[in-house]
């Protein structure tokens, strides 16, 4: 998939680094940045929405302030989510894909990023009101003046996928995918980025594991005891290569915001998990083997 190579395997999501979490100085930001080139992460997932619509704006005078050039990163970023905010007066919040807005939402973005480019433009959830049309006409315009490079969707089921390249590509789609949600293995979302080369993501890449005590993940931890010894590694390391195993290449969007953790992420790629610890670690989430 040649859609895959020019994004590292692990991705740093920056939501948590901003207001959303850490709450990092300019400096923590810059220090955090060059730790994930010192270790191979190269591609940084944002959204507009994320600290309240301010996380991009810091992360850009982060970026102006480091001494990273602009040709050894790749920056993903959302739009489409409106909801009340200092930043924003909404009444409710909604998804907003006209054709003006997503110019608009992509242009704010370069300037809060304070790039000349995204690597690729995200729909960041679909709408019962997306309109194809208005969507090509905006992604059009953006990727002739070199604003975008490439566009995908977040969170998009095939068909809904199937009715945006009506008008226009999609190169990629990041989803929820891990152990203890991975309906998208099954309903074809995976299968259909096979099929039509899209890049895989997945976001909240170790699910619920380290949030909620739960049947399921007693069960997972059980195993997990034993793969530990045997793989000479770390539990959320073992949670990111059960789903670097599938054959969707897919790329995980890892959240955290501290250096160990993503260092911790990277080595996880080199982690060859054997076909029936994939399938043990399967069957504890799920409880009964498989038919």
């Amino acid at each position: 998939m040649n859609n895959t190579l020019k994004y590292s395997r692990i991705i740093a999501g920056t939501m948590t680094w901003g207001k959303w979490g850490k709450k990092h100085s300019t400096k923590e930001m810059i220090e955090l940045m060059n730790h994930c080139l010192e270790n191979n992460i190269t591609t940084f997932d944002h959204a507009d929405i994320y600290g309240d619509y301010t996380t991009e704006e810091q992360f850009g005078k982060a970026f102006t302030e480091s001494s990273i050039k602009r040709k050894n990163i790749q920056i993903i970023s959302k739009c489409g989510i409106q909801f009340d905010a200092e930043e924003r007066s909404n009444k409710v919040k909604h998804y907003d894909y006209n054709k003006d807005y997503i110019i608009w939402s992509v242009e704010r973005s370069l300037k809060m990023l304070r790039t000349e480019y995204l690597d690729m433009l995200l729909l960041h959830r679909p709408s019962p009101l997306m309109n194809p049309s208005e969507i090509a006409a905006a992604i059009s315009k953006l990727k002739k003046e070199g604003k975008i490079k490439q566009f995908g969707v977040s969170n998009f089921t095939p068909s809904q996928i199937k009715l945006i390249e009506k008008e226009t590509k999609v190169d990629a789609n990041q989803v929820e995918y891990s152990l203890s949600s991975n309906e998208v293995m099954n309903d074809g979302t995976l299968d259909d980025c096979i099929i039509n080369e899209r890049l895989a993501m997945s976001w909240s890449p170790l699910g619920n594991y380290f949030r909620e005590e739960s049947q399921a993940n007693k069960r997972i931890k059980n195993v997990l005891s034993d793969l530990t010894k045997k793989y000479n590694a770390t539990e959320d390391q073992l949670l990111l290569a059960w789903i670097l195993k599938h054959p969707s290449k897919i790329h995980p969007v890892v959240g955290t915001a501290t250096p160990k953790r993503l260092k911790l992420a990277m080595d996880a790629v080199n982690i060859e998990m054997e076909l029936q610890d994939w399938f043990a670690l399967l069957e504890a989430n799920e409880g009964n083997e498989v038919a």
